[in-house]
């Protein structure tokens, strides 16, 4: 749990990151300590043969022993005035494995060096080769064990790799407790604050206060205030719409049924004898209808939510005939014709009554748009089936929609797309085909006349029957 927290990632990265940094540092500084060794074995051997000469060549073989052994070597060569001479010398216990030249040595040939002689166990002779202290000489040569050699760099390693140690923790520690004052408690405060506002949205007491020292985080508090801010006032705003519609919806129903009583009236009053009542019954049943109606597709709209759709095949011609006809009988006399274009076969997956309820909105719609023009026109309705959907085209030659009906089309109260329409309609096709997974467009709408396209997926789950699924 620590670890797949903030804090502990980050302890855990300090820790990483401080350990390859030794990591770098502890490979050169091995190497500088091989040759540092190294040399510290030069000086002692040139010092060695430095008693020699003093003595003129003339000392024992046993204070020639203690020479070496002091300094560390079996032999000593110097090079002195262009001549090579064997300064202090022993037996040799192997062969000499390799030879190292320290006067010319670059940082790429040293590094390699000393990681060879820190991993390789064998203890082997080498010869060293590097320029006196002092100018005492132009050339001294020893030959040596790597065995101290090689102990003395695991004991500095082991030296480094303790302090590195000491120094990743404790550096890890303060990061850690530097991030988790300034970053980790500041964020914990803002998901606190989150957590708070969730539990309930519309109290402006639970909006977030930005209070952070570090910019980024202050950013984002105060980005966080806004967005609750916002929505806080949005949910109010909700709840308000919420109760005013709770309220038309109870006013036209009531509404509704006092305007059903009316319409009954305004219905005898048409077989009045009375001229002036016969001319006024008409405008008086109509704007009554239209106060029906408009109460009608208040209360429709004003549902929760449409239920989902119950999908089914069905073929589609019987439903287009249906509607054709019922809008044929409205259309009265009109010099209004009507055109089906839909295969006798075509089938496809939808609720029958809710396609109808679409269907029947937009060829209403049609109708009353070329009822208003007050010339002829023709009403057609296509269909036809690509691999992924089912279209159906809706087609009109009436005058085409005004410019603002386009802009809203699909809103509630906005998208009327007659001049005494409320807007309802093509807002409830819309939902209806959206609860197909479809999709309702206007693809034309000019003066020769408006297109609706309706889609509907054939991408669906499998229905009872279909593809082996029992009923």
């Amino acid at each position: 749990m620590f670890l797949n927290s903030l804090s502990g990632r980050f302890l855990l990265l300090t820790i990483v990151f401080v350990m390859l940094a030794e990591v770098l540092i502890f490979v050169p500084s091995v190497a500088r300590f091989r040759v540092d060794f190294l040399l510290a074995r030069l000086e002692r051997s040139q010092i060695a043969s430095l008693a020699l000469l003093a003595s003129d060549g003339m000392i024992g073989d046993e204070l020639e022993r203690e020479l070496l052994q002091n300094a560390g070597v079996y032999n000593v060569v110097l090079r002195r005035d262009q001549a090579r001479e064997l300064a202090l010398s022993s037996p040799i216990p192997e062969p000499v494995y390799r030879s190292f030249d320290l006067r010319d040595a670059s940082v790429l040939a040293l590094i390699p060096d000393a990681l060879i002689r820190l991993v390789d166990p064998k203890t082997r002779v080498i010869r060293v080769i590097g320029q006196p202290v002092q100018r005492a000489g132009l050339l001294i040569e020893i030959t040596m064990s790597t065995a101290e050699l090689r102990k003395a760099m695991i004991d500095y390693g082991l030296r480094i790799l303790v302090l590195s140690a000491v120094i990743s923790v404790l550096s890890a520690l303060l990061l850690f407790l530097a991030a988790r004052r300034l970053l980790v408690v500041p964020i914990r405060h803002v998901v606190r604050a989150i957590k708070l506002y969730a539990d309930a949205p519309e109290d402006n007491r639970r909006i977030i206060t930005p209070s952070a020292r570090v910019g980024e985080l202050y950013e984002a508090e105060t980005a966080l205030r806004v967005l609750q801010e916002e929505l806080t006032g949005a949910l109010r705003q909700k709840d308000r719409l919420a109760q005013l519609g709770a309220a038309v919806a109870k006013i036209s129903h009531d509404l509704r049924n006092i305007l059903t009583t009316a319409q009954l009236f305004a219905d005898r009053m048409e077989a009045s004898d009375d001229p002036a009542v016969k001319r006024a019954a008409p405008k008086i049943v109509g704007a009554i209808s239209r106060a029906v109606h408009l109460c009608e597709s208040t209360l429709a709209f004003g549902r929760a939510q449409e239920p989902p759709p119950r999908l089914e095949r069905v073929a589609l011609a019987p439903i287009v005939n249906e509607v054709v006809d019922g809008e044929r009988l409205a259309a009265g006399d009109y010099d209004i014709s009507f055109s089906e274009d839909v295969p006798a076969g075509l089938t496809l997956r939808a609720d029958v009554e809710q396609l109808m309820r679409v269907l029947t909105n937009l060829v209403r719609n049609a109708r009353q748009a070329i009822l208003a023009s007050g010339k002829p026109g023709e009403i057609g309705i296509r269909a036809d089936e690509t691999e992924q959907d089912w279209v159906i085209q809706v087609t009109d030659t009436g005058p085409g929609l005004p410019p603002k009906a386009r802009e809203h089309l699909f809103q509630p109260f906005h998208g009327g797309t007659r001049k005494d329409g409320t807007g309802l309609g093509l807002a409830i096709s819309m939902e209806l085909i959206r609860g197909h997974g479809g999709a309702l467009e206007l693809s034309r709408s000019d003066a020769e006349g408006t297109a609706f396209e309706i889609r509907l997926p054939k991408a669906a789950a499998a229905l009872p029957g279909e593809d082996g699924i029992p009923n």
